[in-house]
């Protein structure tokens, strides 16, 4: 099986996110082997919200590592949407430049065909209009957040992965947050998976939630959610998660 030094594009027009991860071996510095991930795969297709749930340790930031090309050594295939697909991620830490301000740190980001392009009506959604000159120094954490998305969307992805973008924030800070990603990611559709502990967040934000068994990573199941955002509210969320919770004992 081929080890690509990078996730290698499907021809032809826009299509799915397909990873299949047939195996990730870690040496230890004992030099014994472990296995993280074991035959894992699954399809996200286009313009889907897909989220990704685990055990601590069970090979969740390895998948995305994987899929933005930063790890090539693993038995498998990524295969991207088309042949110059960009690829835009959020990670648990906003990573801001300090000594640039917000709209430079989104601006660096930007692909050649994208530099000077209007920023302002992506601002606007994620409430950062008034804070395009700031440094992350003064940012809260949620803002500083709220940049690394804009920063994200900027690029226009085909494919956006978020690895756990909510987590050490308060409730009522993510719950903020989830709103404002739902609708800029509804202005500017891609193909979105994000890595999560937070049950109830992948039940608000995504079409599908995937299962990850402890490690070696397997896909356990899934669950289809086609209910739109809009008509998922709090009743229908705990109706929700008991249903999983029945299916997957133990997931809460």
């Amino acid at each position: 099986m081929s080890n690509p030094s990078k996730p290698v594009p499907r021809a032809g027009a826009s299509g799915p996110l397909d990873v299949r991860i047939d195996s990730k071996v870690y040496r230890a510095a004992d030099g014994t082997r472990l296995t993280a991930i074991d035959a894992l795969a699954f399809t996200a297709a286009a313009g889907s919200f897909t989220a990704l749930i685990g055990p601590s340790g069970s090979g969740k930031t390895t998948t995305l590592r994987i899929i933005l090309g930063l790890d090539a050594d693993y038995a498998g295939h990524v295969v991207l949407p088309r042949p110059d697909a960009r690829v835009a991620a959020v990670f648990q830490e906003p990573r801001l430049l300090p000594w640039r301000s917000v709209e430079e740190n989104v601006r660096l980001a930007l692909p050649p065909d994208r530099i000077g392009a209007e920023l302002g009506p992506l601002f606007d959604t994620l409430g950062l209009a008034d804070h395009r000159t700031r440094y992350p120094g003064e940012l809260s954490l949620g803002l500083a957040r709220r940049a690394a998305l804009a920063r994200a969307f900027a690029v226009e992805p085909d494919v956006l992965l978020l690895d756990e973008p909510f987590v050490s924030l308060d409730e009522m800070t993510a719950g903020r947050l989830r709103v404002l990603l739902a609708e800029v990611w509804a202005a500017r559709p891609t193909t979105a998976l994000m890595v999560t502990h937070n049950l109830r967040e992948a039940v608000e934000l995504a079409d599908r939630i995937l299962f990850l068994t402890e490690r070696p990573a397997r896909l356990r199941g899934s669950v289809e959610l086609a209910t739109p955002r809009s008509g998922r509210d709090a009743a229908w969320r705990e109706a929700r998660l008991r249903e999983i919770d029945a299916a997957f004992p133990g997931i809460l």
